[in-house]
């Protein structure tokens, strides 16, 4: 079980305390999801959703680019 979960408002990480998902985490989702990729988007893409309305003085770009734009 990973220590590396989110902490609400503030999207930061419970492990480490960088942004959520830091890059341990980053490895842990790509190992849990590995034959699953498309899954492994869907759940980032919920989770930055959920992350917006928490982080809605953080640029629309950012956001992406912190919860998707790393799993290519």
């Amino acid at each position: 079980m990973t220590t590396h979960h989110p902490v609400k408002p503030a999207w930061t990480c419970g492990g480490c305390a960088g942004e959520w998902p830091c890059q341990t985490r980053h490895r842990e989702l790509l190992a849990e999801y590995d034959k699953a990729p498309v899954l492994l988007a869907l759940y980032l893409a919920a989770q930055l959703v959920d992350a917006a309305q928490d982080l809605a003085h953080v640029p629309a770009g950012h956001l992406h680019h912190r919860f998707l734009g790393w799993t290519r």
